[in-house]
This record gives structure tokens, sequence and C-alpha cells, in this order.
């Protein structure tokens, strides 16, 4: 009973700091354009926080087909919402895209997995990385030790799959352009296909590699906690708008502080 009271007090707080950063105006949003968007502004009044999200990436983003949605970025944008006394609403949208439909205005942030990237840092701001989640194949269990490298998967007879538009495909093209390269039209169906033989490699994040090998035992993940690159995962936020920028990095920070982000990653990424 001591934990839960705790719990709650702390959530208490926590919502009450990151209201009072809402209200109080800071000096570096003074500075803003009027051209700029005024997104947390927007959210507080409208109640709604619009997110991005392809949904095909777990364990942050994953659309069910009774058109909920579950995942480590999902249980932390209604947290977000919540400190804006606000609701959460989906728009689906696909990896290629991704920055068109946030760009255009579409939603308000995009989260379910995002690598932070320059390309795409071009187009938005991203907010403080929540984690570090390197690039890592996945493959039969039985062909673990023929895929340790790069050097070792990037051949003409290895079968490499990847979805379209992100960073795996990205990495998959630069990294692995000697192997027989095939596009999967999304992340779903991509295990699928290397548990079943039609491929022998799909090189993704850490955090997948390792649910998707929970999820099939026929699958392993290739030394997850050494990947073959390294990247981080942040949140899309909209370009020049560092009122809301400060907010939501303000609480990713206390998220992280008061050990609330820590129970959620906990709950869906296996360690």
């Amino acid at each position: 009973m001591g934990q839960h009271i705790e719990n709650i007090e702390e959530e208490t707080a926590m919502k009450k700091i990151l209201l009072a950063c809402a209200l109080a105006v800071p000096a570096v949003a003074m500075a803003q354009s009027s051209g700029t968007p005024d997104t947390l502004a927007k959210v507080m009044e409208s109640k709604t926080l619009r997110v991005c999200t392809p949904g095909d990436y777990r364990p942050f983003s994953y659309h069910n087909d009774d058109d909920s949605y579950e995942g480590l970025d999902v249980d932390l944008m209604a947290d977000l919402a919540e400190t804006l006394d606000a609701k959460v609403a989906f728009v689906k949208t696909t990896w290629k895209n991704l920055m068109d439909d946030f760009t255009s205005g579409k939603c308000d942030i995009g989260a379910g997995g995002i690598s932070v990237s320059l390309e795409r840092q071009k187009r938005a701001f991203f907010s403080v990385p929540y984690m570090v989640n390197g690039k890592t194949p996945i493959t039969l269990c039985t062909n673990v030790e023929k895929f340790q490298t790069i050097e070792d998967i990037n051949k003409p007879e290895v079968r490499v799959i990847h979805n379209p538009g992100g960073s795996n495909e990205k990495f998959a093209k630069t990294y692995l352009n000697k192997a027989k390269l095939t596009e999967h039209e999304n992340n779903i169906g991509i295990f699928q296909e290397i548990a079943e033989g039609r491929a022998d490699v799909f090189v993704t994040e850490a955090a997948e590699a390792k649910v998707q090998s929970k999820r099939d035992p026929r699958l392993c993940a290739v030394n997850p906690d050494k990947p073959l690159q390294y990247a981080e995962m942040g949140y899309l936020l909209p370009s020049g708008d560092m009122r809301f920028k400060l907010y939501v990095d303000q609480w990713l920070h206390l998220s992280k502080a008061s050990g609330a982000y820590a129970r959620l990653a906990d709950k869906w990424v296996p360690q």
C-alpha cells in the first residue's frame, strides 16, 4: 500500500510540474516567430494529442486487428497526453510516408521506434533520445554463427530482407549491397519469411530483434547487446517549435528520474 501511495504522489507531483511548465511561457518561446506552430497550446486547447505511428514495430507501437495500439511508445504517449489533460489519437502512417505525413501537419508528434537520423533532422525536431538501440541481425537460431558481422552477411549468396522507407532499408542498401536484397512491404511479415526459410537475415533494431526472438523460438537475435551500428530512438517534433520540444524533453527527463519510464520499458523490452 505504501508503494502504491508513493507512486500516486510521484505521478501527481510530476503532472503539476509539467502543467506549470506548459502554462509558463519560457523565454525561448517568446523568441519564436509568429509563423512558428505552438503545438503545446493547440494540444491543450483541443484536448487531443495526435501521434503519427507506423504501428508495425514491436515493442514500440503495434496496430492490432481490433484497431487498438499497444507498445512502449503507446503507453508513453498516453502518459504525455495525460500531463496535458488530453487524449491520444493515433494517426496510421508507414515508414515510407512518415516524414511527409508528419511535416504536412497530420499529427503533433511522431512515435513508434523512430531512429534519430540527420536526414529526418533536416525536416523536423527530435526530442532528446530515450533509448540506445543499434542495428542487430535476426536469423534462424541454426544460422547465428554464420551471420556475426556485416562481412558475414554482405555476400551474394545471403538473402537479406528489409522493409521500405526507414533506417532498416538505408542500412541494408548502404552496408549489405552485395547481398541479395528483397523488400517486404512492412515489418509485420518479415519474421515469418525468415522463420520459414524464404530469407536469411533481417537487420533491425536490437529491441525488436529481442522481442521477435522471444515470440518465435526458431528465431534468434545476433549479439543484440553489441549491435552492428549505433542508433538512438527519439520522438519527432514540429520544426522550430522550441516550446513543445522543451516540454517533451522535460517530460521525458521527469519520467526517467521518477522511475516511470523504467517500469514501462521493463514491461515491453526483454532484458
